[in-house]
């Protein structure tokens, strides 16, 4: 079975969603009577499938009533970061054409957005609650629809923006599926045959639901009849209690939570009894060799890394015992076929760092951006496209990413990827975040700087910074290493675990227009 429906059929009563901090729950046959009634609203306000809807929603059960009501309707599903402002939310809702609008009064900008931003193409705005005024209730218009499915049912699929890490996001629109809207999915069926995940697991997902691997993830789960415990905000104490007290048997996590369940206090952090969690799953950000290394001695060989995109054009895959033998790979691939690449498309040896392509997946497009979805092309080969990622092959067809292209620093005319030093200062067990970027310098052109995010605020001083700098110069070569060190006691990172190094660099290129 393949489909919440067809869970709801044998199991109504199990719990498809329960908040984690609350401890609220949804079921299976709630879900499926409120996707439902969702759909029949959907087509009376004259939504057609092929359609797109916005969500701008915290993490609350009802995100997965509306996904699951869209998906029946064969809409596009684009969901909205609640960290947006008003204005960056108009935007993705009038990029993407979104007809209808559901949001919450917790989301900041939402009220702002009424007022004064709203798109002409949202016909229809809901909210969920009472909190925004003259806005109607989402439930309470349902309540009078039909709890039976409609007629003309149709796979729709979600349309996420892209983080927006080096310009504006960019919306990635892939092809409807054809056939029943209960037919399965090939993602969920990848996660049966990758991880396990069946109606016995209980899945853990701590990040919002606005990216795309927690809502890929968590629609999945429904899917294959699984228990989704939903985070509302990610806490590392939370996630180890939260674990314990639901028996979770597999989550997935990013790096930046990996450094932050390791630098609790030891009594806190092997207190819980966490022996449920079977698989841990990682991925969206580059994990550093001794942070990995770390949660593979706490944890045992149970992570699973994958590399890929929301553009789905391909993935790798490695194991833990795997990892061990490839320190810092992120695998085979298990989607596509791997070619790396020089500037010119011309395809480069094993050991050779270039840029990273996926053949034969899927043909996605950036919306509204046909010059990306160029780009994003290899020249000479339609079916190649790549990320925009650095890396090269092994003998053994693994992948070792070295850098996005964009991240790139020239200084002095050497090309420098500095995600070797981010590694490197994140193992310091006083650091919690780090970002090094390329700075203005008149000589070389660009200098390599840091910006780090210390544990304890207290130590952002002239001397930690001379101690990190030699730190990195104890493991790298001095060209990677940064020429001076910033604190931050906040990095801008979003809770998908990619650093927004563009507001980063922002700083130190005041006149800078390029991205």
């Amino acid at each position: 079975m393949s489909h919440p429906r067809l869970h709801a059929s044998v199991a109504p009563d199990k719990p498809a969603v329960i908040v984690a901090e609350t401890g609220e729950f949804l079921s299976y046959g709630d879900l499926e009577r409120s996707a439902n009634q969702g759909a029949h609203l959907l087509r009376r306000l004259g939504l057609q499938s092929g359609d797109t809807i916005a969500l701008w929603l915290p993490n609350i059960p009802a995100y997965f009533t509306l996904y699951w009501a869209a998906q029946r309707a064969g809409l596009y599903i684009a969901p909205v970061a609640t960290a947006l402002t008003a204005e960056e939310a108009a935007y993705i809702l009038s990029d993407s054409g979104a007809q209808l609008l559901v949001t919450h009064e917790a989301v900041k900008g939402a009220a702002d957005l009424l007022a004064s931003h709203l798109p002409s193409s949202v016909a229809h705005a809901y909210q969920l609650g009472a909190g925004l005024a003259g806005l109607a209730d989402w439930n309470t218009a349902i309540a009078q629809e039909p709890a039976t499915h409609i007629a003309d049912e149709a796979p729709g699929f979600h349309m996420v923006y892209s983080s927006g890490t080096t310009g504006r996001p960019k919306g990635i629109r892939q092809p409807l599926a054809t056939g029943a809207a209960t037919d399965p999915h090939p993602l969920a069926e990848r996660m049966r045959a990758a991880y396990g995940m069946d109606e016995t697991s209980v899945y853990l997902s701590p990040a919002p639901l606005y990216h795309t691997a927690p809502l890929a993830f968590s629609t999945s789960c429904h899917r294959l009849g699984a228990t989704v415990v939903m985070m509302q905000k990610f806490d590392p104490q939370r996630a180890l209690k939260t674990i314990e007290t639901y028996k979770v048997t597999i989550s997935q996590m990013v790096p930046t939570m990996f450094v932050r369940l390791l630098r609790l206090p030891e009594v806190i952090r092997l207190g819980y009894d966490i022996s449920s969690l079977k698989t841990l799953i990682h991925a969206a950000a580059p994990c550093p060799v001794d942070i990995k290394h770390q949660m593979i001695d706490w944890l045992g060989p149970i992570l699973l890394e994958y590399y890929g995109g929301s553009e789905g054009n391909g993935a790798t895959n490695i194991t833990s015992e795997e990892w061990l033998e490839k320190p810092g790979s992120v695998g085979r691939a298990s989607v596509g076929i791997l070619h790396i690449c020089d500037e010119d498309g011309r395809e480069l040896t094993p050991g050779k760092p270039g840029i990273v392509y996926f053949e034969g997946a899927s043909d996605f497009h950036y919306h509204n951006d046909p010059e990306k979805t160029r780009k994003s092309r290899h020249p000479d080969h339609a079916n190649w496209s790549t990320l925009g990622d650095i890396g090269y092959l092994d003998t053994d067809g693994y992948l070792f990413l070295t850098d996005r292209k964009s991240f790139m620093i020239i200084s002095g005319g050497v090309n420098i990827y500095p995600q070797e030093a981010e590694n490197a200062l994140v193992s310091h067990p006083a650091v919690m975040d780090a970002a090094v970027i390329g700075v203005p310098d008149p000589e070389m052109g660009e200098q390599v700087k840091a910006v780090v995010q210390p544990v304890d605020p207290k130590d952002a001083t002239p001397e930690f910074a001379a101690e990190l700098m030699a730190w990195c110069r104890a493991k790298l070569s001095p060209v990677k290493c940064p020429k001076s060190v910033d604190f931050d006691p906040d990095l801008p990172r979003g809770d998908n675990g990619k650093l927004y190094k563009r507001q980063i660099r922002d700083r130190y290129w005041p006149a800078r227009t390029d991205t």
